[in-house]
């Protein structure tokens, strides 16, 4: 088969200063070489003036897609735009970090089974003994870590080695309840997904929900991000929130929480597998 097969796309994650004629010139370098745009989106952040775009293409008939990309990337640059550009073709590798609590970590691994993330799971990291049943289920690499104060760095650094021999492009803490590094995230050279309650900062610390009874809170959320050296300050990427009444006990909010955690850590997984978010200062843009 081809580089360039028929089913085989580009997708470019473009930001930079806004100027008039940018979405011509895109569209128009890629007709004019025979691509077939079959997916665009853009916006534009008027405070900054800056502008984003998400463009996904399939090349002319027997196209080499890595020249492609280097062309189109070379282009982009000369318009002034950052850019990032992915094959469809080129699964990520993902690593999944574990404590003992499974809801994110078994709702992940089920959409995975179900082809519902492009991707595969090269292996699962963990301070707990807890899930390696699962992983051997599924066949799975399972390394188990314990991570204490005085051995952090030791544990780290055997995570890092473990995330560069199985080629790891996106790490993904299920619930993982330890707190990363600066020195891991700056050495581990990939993105960071984390998943956390939306009480943060009102009910930090132990059982956040109970405290959240107490108060009598009528909403509950959940907030997926990059994780940064600022414990829970990344660039968020996905957030829901469920409704709750003074008639629904603590298990019901944990219950509801516990749903929130899964749905909106699978939409933030997928939005990054396909290339959707583009991260811009402390925020992101997610195309749909």
């Amino acid at each position: 088969m081809p580089d360039g097969a028929d089913n085989v796309a580009l997708i470019a994650l473009l930001h930079g200063p806004d100027k008039p004629g940018l979405v011509a010139a895109t569209s128009g370098w890629i007709y004019e070489r025979g691509g077939n745009i079959v997916h665009a989106d853009q916006h534009r952040d008027d405070e900054g003036n800056a502008f984003f775009q998400r463009i996904e293409w399939i090349p002319g008939v027997d196209a080499d897609l890595d020249s492609k990309r280097r062309e189109f990337e070379s282009f982009a640059e000369s318009l002034g735009m950052n850019v990032s550009i992915v094959r469809t073709d080129k699964r990520k590798r993902i690593a999944l970090f574990v404590s003992k609590i499974e809801h994110c970590f078994l709702d992940l691994l089920a959409r995975w089974k179900m082809a519902e993330f492009q991707c595969d799971i090269a292996c699962i990291l963990s301070n707990h003994e807890n899930l390696k049943a699962d992983a051997d289920f599924h066949g799975i690499p399972f390394y188990y870590i314990p991570v204490t104060p005085e051995n952090k760095p030791q544990a780290e650094a055997q995570q890092l080695e473990i995330l560069t021999g199985h080629q790891v492009d996106l790490a993904v803490m299920a619930r993982y309840m330890q707190v990363l590094s600066k020195d891991f995230l700056d050495r581990c050279g990939i993105p960071v997904i984390n998943i956390h309650h939306s009480f943060l900062p009102a009910f930090a610390g132990a059982k956040p929900y109970h405290q959240a009874y107490q108060r009598g809170v009528k909403l509950i959320g959940a907030t997926a991000h990059y994780a940064t050296a600022i414990l829970d300050d990344g660039p968020i990427i996905q957030q829901d929130v469920s409704p709750v009444t003074h008639r629904q006990t603590v298990r019901d909010l944990i219950r509801k929480g516990r749903d929130l955690e899964k749905s909106v850590l699978a939409q933030a997984v997928r939005c990054h597998l396909e290339h959707r978010v583009l991260v811009y200062g402390n925020k992101t843009v997610v195309f749909d």
